[in-house]
C-alpha cells in the first residue's frame, strides 16, 4: 500500500481517486456555502439585503414612501420569520399571490402583505414589476419551505450522514498528506547534488547541498502544517453548515477566512511595486557589495596601488563600506516593506532605538578606537607587541577587540577603547616597514676591579655566540650607570626574529654567564662582600684551573699587630710564629 502511494505520480488509478476526492470536497464545500451562505454577497454592495435563514435573498435599493431602503429591507425579513415560526401555518404554493395595483405590485401570503415592488426597484434591477415580483416570489417560496425542511428531524439525519461523509474525505485527505510529504522529503533527498546543487561563487561555496536540502524539507514541512490548518478549518464552518442551528457560526468562521485570504491576495497585488523597489535596491545592493569586494582584494595583493593607501587597510575598509552600504540599503527599502508606517513598526523602532543608545557607549568607543588603531597602522597581524602588562602576538583586529597570544600560548582579549588608552610596544614594525633589525639588550653589574676593556670583549662575544643575532650590525656595549658598588654594562644585540625574543634573551644570558667564567669574570650580586683567605672562589670548578685548591686561612700573632715589615713598633723587634 506504502509502495503503491509512493509511486502516485506514475499511477493513473490513483490519480484519478485523488481526483475524484478533491471534486467530491469541492462539491461538499461548494453545496454548505457557495449556495447556503449566500458568498456572492461578499462584495460591497449600495442597497440593503433581506436576510432570511441567513441566506440573501435579494436587495432593496429604493425607498418607498416614507419607508426607507433599510426599513423596508428589515420589515421584510422579520414578516417572513414570523411566518417561517409558526408551525401552526402550512406554507404551500397556493397561499402566495402577486397583486399587480397599478403603480405596486404586491407579493402576499395568506392574504398579508409581504412585499411591495414599485417602480423605482424594477428600474434598478433594470426589469418590469411584474417580472422582478416573479423572481422575488421563487425566492420567497424556496427559502420558506427549505427552512421548514430543515428542521424535520429527518434533516438531522441528512447533517450526520454529511458529518461523517466529511470526516471520512478529511482522514483520507489527512491519510494523503501521510504518503505525499514523506515522499517529497524522499525525492528531495534523492536531488540532493544533482537537481539540489551546492550554491558557490567561484570557490567559495556560500551553501551547501546538504544545507540547501536541509532547508527545502524545512520548508516542506511548513507547507504541510500550513495545508494541514486550513483543511482542519475548512472542515469545522462545512459540518457547522449541515445544520441550521449552527450554520450562522460556520458562516462568520468561513467569513474570517475569507476575509484573511481576500486581505493577503490583496495585500500581495498591492504590494507588488514595492517587492520590485526593494527587489531593485536588493540588486544594486549586492552588485556594489561586490565590486568593492573586487576593488579591495587587488588593493591587498598590491595589483592596484593608491598613494597613502596601505595594503592592511583594504579589508578593514572593505568591511566598514559593506556596513554602510547595507545600512543605506536598509534605510532605501524600508519605507517600502509592509507595516512601516503602522504603530508597532514604529514602536518596535523606538524601542531598539533606545536599547542601542543606553548599551551602545562601550560598543561605539570600542569601534571608534578601533577604526583609529587600523589607520593609524600601531600594529598588525602576527606583529609581536607588548600592550599594558601583556607581550604576545597578534592574533586578531576587528573593530571591537584586539586578540594576542602570549609566549605562554595564552590568548588575552582586549577591548579596543583599552588598548587606545594604553602604550602600545611594537617589536616588529620598523623590521615590516623599514627593513630594520630588532635590538635586544640586557644589563649586568660587575665590580670596579674589572677592567671595562675586558667586559666589552665578553658581552660582545656571547651576543655573537647567540643564535638569531646579527653578524651585521654588530653588538655594542654601552655603560649605563656608575654605582657605588659596581659598574652596569648594558649588551644591545641585532635581530630579525621579534617572535622568538624569550629564546633569544634566555641563550643570550647563558652565553653571557659562560663567556664571564671563561674570562675568569665572576658575576657578583652588588653589594656581595666577600673574605678571600680560605674561600672557595665562585666561578664553577670547569673553568678553574686543575690543580686549584681553596686557600687555607692565614693566622697571624697578635704581635704582627704592632709590626709593620718585620720592623718592632717603638724600635722593637720580635718573632713570631706561622
Amino acid at each position: 500500500m506504502k509502495s503503491y502511494f509512493l509511486n502516485f505520480h506514475k499511477n493513473k488509478t490513483c490519480q484519478k481517486i485523488i481526483l475524484g476526492i478533491v471534486t467530491l470536497l469541492f462539491v461538499l464545500f461548494q453545496s454548505s456555502f457557495i449556495s447556503s451562505y449566500g458568498l456572492e454577497d461578499i462584495e460591497e454592495n449600495p442597497g440593503f439585503p433581506v436576510v432570511f435563514n441567513h441566506h440573501t435573498l435579494f436587495t432593496i435599493y429604493e425607498a418607498n414612501g416614507s419607508l426607507s431602503a433599510e426599513e423596508r429591507a428589515s420589515i421584510i425579513s422579520r414578516r417572513l420569520n414570523t411566518i417561517a415560526n409558526d408551525n401552526e401555518v402550512e406554507i404551500r404554493d397556493d397561499k402566495f399571490d402577486i397583486d399587480d395595483r397599478g403603480s405596486v405590485v404586491v407579493i402576499s401570503f395568506n392574504n398579508k402583505t409581504l412585499i411591495t415592488i414599485t417602480g423605482d426597484d424594477a428600474a434598478v434591477e433594470e426589469t418590469s414589476r411584474q417580472n422582478l415580483a416573479e423572481e422575488h416570489l421563487k425566492s420567497l417560496k424556496k427559502s420558506l419551505k427549505s427552512y421548514r425542511l430543515e428542521r424535520r428531524p429527518f434533516y438531522w439525519v441528512i447533517g450526520v450522514v454529511c458529518t461523517i461523509i466529511s470526516l471520512l474525505i478529511l482522514l483520507v485527505i489527512l491519510k494523503i498528506f501521510d504518503f505525499v510529504f514523506p515522499y517529497v522529503n524522499t525525492r528531495l533527498e534523492g536531488w540532493q547534488g544533482t537537481l539540489i546543487p551546492s550554491i558557490r561563487i567561484k570557490n567559495l561555496e556560500l551553501l551547501s547541498a546538504e544545507k540547501l536540502t536541509k532547508t527545502c524539507k524545512t520548508i516542506v514541512k511548513v507547507i504541510r502544517v500550513i495545508v494541514t490548518f486550513i483543511v482542519l478549518y475548512i472542515f469545522v464552518p462545512i459540518v457547522l453548515g449541515f445544520f441550521p442551528q449552527t450554520r450562522k457560526l460556520g458562516n462568520i468562521l468561513f467569513e474570517y477566512l475569507i476575509k484573511a485570504i481576500t486581505t493577503v491576495l490583496g495585500g500581495l497585488i498591492s504590494y507588488l511595486p514595492n517587492i520590485f523597489v526593494v527587489g531593485l535596491i536588493i540588486y544594486l545592493t549586492y552588485y556594489t557589495l561586490r565590486f568593492f569586494k573586487f576593488i579591495f582584494y587587488e588593493i591587498e595583493t598590491e595589483n592596484l596601488q593608491f598613494s597613502g593607501f596601505y595594503p592592511e587597510w583594504a579589508q578593514p575598509t572593505y568591511r566598514l563600506l559593506s556596513w554602510l552600504t547595507i545600512m543605506l540599503a536598509a534605510v532605501f527599502a524600508f519605507p517600502y516593506l509592509p507595516g512601516f508606517n503602522s504603530p508597532a513598526f514604529k514602536g518596535v523602532s523606538a524601542f531598539a532605538a533606545l536599547l542601542f543608545t543606553l548599551g551602545s557607549t562601550g560598543v561605539v568607543s570600542n569601534t571608534v578606537s578601533g577604526l583609529v588603531l587600523i589607520y593609524t597602522r600601531a600594529f598588525q597581524i602576527s606583529d609581536r607587541v607588548k600592550i599594558g602588562d601583556a607581550v604576545g602576538d597578534v592574533l586578531e583586529k576587528d573593530l571591537l577587540v584586539t586578540r594576542i597570544r602570549t609566549v605562554k600560548n595564552v590568548v588575552i582579549t582586549i577591548p579596543n577603547s583599552v588598548v587606545i588608552n594604553s602604550n602600545v610596544v611594537n617589536y616588529s614594525a620598523l623590521k615590516r616597514d623599514l627593513k630594520s633589525p630588532l635590538i635586544l639588550h640586557t644589563t649586568i653589574t660587575l665590580g670596579y676591579d674589572v677592567p671595562w676593556r675586558k667586559v666589552y670583549e665578553v658581552l660582545i662575544a656571547a651576543a655573537q655566540s647567540t643564535n638569531y643575532i646579527l653578524e651585521n650590525p654588530l653588538p655594542f656595549v654601552l655603560q649605563t650607570g656608575l654605582n657605588d658598588f659596581y659598574v652596569s654594562y648594558e649588551i644591545n644585540a641585532y635581530t630579525n626574529e621579534s617572535t622568538k625574543m624569550a629564546i633569544i634573551y634566555s641563550e643570550l644570558h647563558q652565553n653571557i654567564q659562560d663567556k664571564c667564567n671563561e674570562a675568569d669574570i665572576e658575576i657578583l650580586s652588588p653589594h656581595y662582600s666577600a673574605m678571600r683567605d680560605g674561600n672557595h672562589n665562585t666561578i664553577p670548578a670547569d673553568y678553574l684551573p686543575k690543580n686549584y685548591s681553596a686557600p687555607g686561612f692565614r693566622v697571624d700573632p697578635i704581635t704582627n699587630l704592632f709590626t709593620h715589615n718585620n720592623k718592632p713598633v717603638n724600635g722593637s723587634i720580635e718573632s713570631h710564629d706561622n
